[in-house]
């Protein structure tokens, strides 16, 4: 063989190979298919109590916050009154990314593409354009209970 000859046929050996590759990564059943993560379901309207916070020992201060059942409890004032809390769903309605709370802002942001919602999970900023879910928050003798 010489070596104009090897050259070609290396050449279109290696042509070969970065074809079967591309076209492997490309495949449906490539792993990578889809990046943006699944969308967790959050509690649903009538399933009732989803979980407890002893305030006597929990959420004692106003930005403190507990993830329970994809809800996220947030004290957001003083008191242990009902208006002093709020409890959303913890993923964002765009893309599923966990979302959290600014103290500063008083808003939950999605650390994901931006998303900003209300207190009470309305859309402030998208791209997210469905609110978040939000959930009673009810407090009977220093016991907090968030039911859906």
């Amino acid at each position: 063989m010489e070596r104009g000859e090897f050259i070609q046929k290396l050449g279109i050996g290696m042509v070969a190979v970065c074809a079967g590759c591309g076209i492997a990564s490309c495949s449906s059943g490539s792993k990578n298919s889809n990046p943006a993560p699944a969308q967790p379901t959050p509690p649903a309207a009538g399933s009732g109590n989803l979980f407890s916070a002893d305030l006597n020992s929990e959420l004692l201060n106003t930005g403190d916050s507990k993830v329970i059942n994809k809800v996220i409890l947030v004290r957001l004032a003083a008191g242990n009154t009902s208006a002093s809390f709020t409890a959303v769903q913890v993923v964002c309605t765009h893309q599923g990314a966990t979302i959290g709370y600014s103290v500063s802002q008083g808003i939950f942001i999605c650390p994901l593409h931006g998303s900003e919602f209300s207190k009470t999970g309305q859309v402030v900023q998208g791209p997210a354009t469905a609110p978040l879910q939000q959930y009673t928050v009810t407090i009977n003798n220093n016991i907090l209970t968030v039911s859906a």
